[in-house]
């Protein structure tokens, strides 16, 4: 049997990070594989929000650590992430809809303090129109959003919770201990 493989230490401070902080109820994380090539350590997390027990949006945030260093990068650890939503179909046809995607990403990594640089990444918004055979409502939207950026030191627990802010705006999720009114039921309701 081969003898555990050592971490660097700013790698293993980083995914403690990832692994300690706890999402909103209606955010699920997953240790998932993550991509080998990229980097000479990965970890990856996989994430599903739930609204009203529907899927409503779906995420995967990735660390990349080189020891030495990556230009690019500007440092040797790199988060990268993926969410997408679908949208009702206004709201994916707005074309202001990129900008505010972006914004939800770089609102949500200031307001958890969560310290960084070399941010770049799109945002995709598609229409799709179903015919044939292909069961489902006349027209869809969704939004897609890839980042990556470098944090500035190593506690990665401020990154995590500004990448779960991200998946419930991109969700549509009210702030945390607000109701939405549609979610309101008179007392005594079942």
């Amino acid at each position: 049997m081969a003898p555990p493989i050592a971490l660097p230490e700013a790698f293993a401070r980083a995914v403690a990070g990832l692994r300690s902080a706890t999402p909103r109820p209606e955010i699920t994380l997953e240790e998932v594989g993550a991509p080998q090539r990229l980097a000479p350590y990965a970890f990856a997390l996989a994430a599903t929000v739930l609204r009203d027990g529907d899927e409503v949006a779906t995420g995967r945030l990735i660390l990349l650590h080189d020891p030495a260093g990556h230009e690019a990068w500007q440092g040797t650890l790199r988060l990268v992430t993926y969410v997408t939503a679908e949208l009702e179909v206004d709201l994916a046809a707005d074309p202001l809809l990129p900008g505010v995607g972006w914004t939800w990403l770089t609102d949500a990594l200031d307001a958890q303090d969560a310290g960084h640089r070399a941010i770049g990444g799109t945002v995709t918004q598609t229409m799709s129109t179903r015919f044939g055979d292909l069961a489902g409502p006349p027209t869809v939207g969704d939004i897609e959003i890839r980042a990556s950026w470098t944090p500035v030191d190593d506690d990665l627990t401020a990154h995590l919770l500004g990448w779960c802010a991200l998946l419930a705006d991109t969700a549509g999720l009210p702030p945390p201990g607000v109701t939405a009114l549609s979610d309101r039921r008179p007392a005594g309701a079942a």
